[in-house]
């Protein structure tokens, strides 16, 4: 089994407007509502292709049962925590004239130290059926960073592949616990090596670094660039696939998707990496936070190229 751990559940507000314009009213053309949250965002994608999950986490309030609700509707196990506070609720805001987004996050629940205790209890006895872990994204109030160096190195410590993705200062501290796999995009690439990353090669030398310091291998996503995966022996650039973007939100959880069920089958990850990919793909043609349709990721997959590099 597939288990997912998402310390700050969310709900993503998803707002389309015609441009973004400063100190003005702004009418929106439409609205709607999703999952968000790195490792349920990988829960919910993984349900839409018919692979069970178990979502661990912390939840609160009525958007925390929304968010049990709807994993639950998509074939995931959800078992949360139940904190006080509400699951927050993030907004996404599409710019359709620039064809840029801008996601304003919140911190709105409160973990106290037992209900960490309660977590790690739970997480534990998950680990004697996982297949492999998927964690990451922000932290709610009462969490410090070394809760992901905690729970990617009980994980290890037992063999389980570790997928992480998270941004400064967490990245770091999960990274000391050594997760099998990382997934950065260029800006914490960039935080968490220090480098400035301007070309694929940059990229390469940097990925490679991480791996050879942590253990880990980077698989990075670039935006209109494509991805590149750096693995122990090998690489891989993944052109991206040329497609009418409505919203990139939630794109990159996709790949953790994409990996987890690789493992979970007992494939080589390159066939992670295509289903990430072809399943990142399909998300960027639906307007919800890391929403797609299993026919689009069907029908991408054949279309994505892993070409060694350099």
């Amino acid at each position: 089994m597939i288990v997912t751990v998402t310390a700050n559940t969310t709900i993503d507000l998803n707002v389309f407007i015609p441009e973004l314009v400063p100190n003005t009213t702004i009418r929106a053309g439409r609205t709607l509502q999703s999952m968000g949250g790195k490792p349920t965002d990988a829960s919910w994608i993984l349900g839409e292709l018919g692979i069970p999950s178990l979502a661990l986490g912390f939840a609160g309030g009525p958007t925390g049962k929304k968010v049990e609700a709807m994993l639950l509707a998509r074939g995931a196990q959800p078992d949360f925590i139940w904190v006080e506070g509400d699951t927050r609720i993030n907004v996404v805001i599409v710019d359709e004239a620039n064809h840029t987004h801008t996601t304003i996050t919140t911190t709105t629940m409160e973990i106290a130290p037992e209900q960490v205790d309660a977590l790690r209890e739970r997480y534990l006895a998950a680990l004697d059926g996982a297949s492999c872990v998927v964690l990451g994204g922000t932290l709610p109030k009462g969490l410090e960073p070394s809760f992901y160096s905690d729970l990617i190195g009980l994980a290890r410590a037992r063999a389980i592949p570790v997928i992480f993705d998270a941004a400064e200062p967490n990245l770091s501290a999960g990274l000391q616990a050594g997760p099998t796999y990382i997934k950065p995009n260029r800006d914490e690439l960039q935080q968490v090596t220090g480098k400035t990353i301007h070309s694929l090669d940059d990229a390469y030398h940097a990925g490679r670094a991480l791996y050879e310091r942590y253990g880990a291998s980077p698989v990075i996503t670039l935006g209109g660039e494509g991805a590149l995966a750096v693995l122990p022996d090998r690489a891989y650039r993944i052109p991206p696939l040329q497609v009418e973007v409505v919203s990139p939100a939630g794109a990159g959880d996709a790949v953790l998707a994409g990996l987890a069920a690789s493992i979970e089958r007992g494939q080589p990850i390159e066939e992670g990496l295509r289903l990430g990919v072809a399943a990142a793909t399909a998300v960027l043609l639906m307007p919800g936070t890391a929403d797609c349709r299993r026919e689009d990721v069907d029908r991408f997959l054949p279309q994505v190229e892993l070409i060694p590099y350099p």
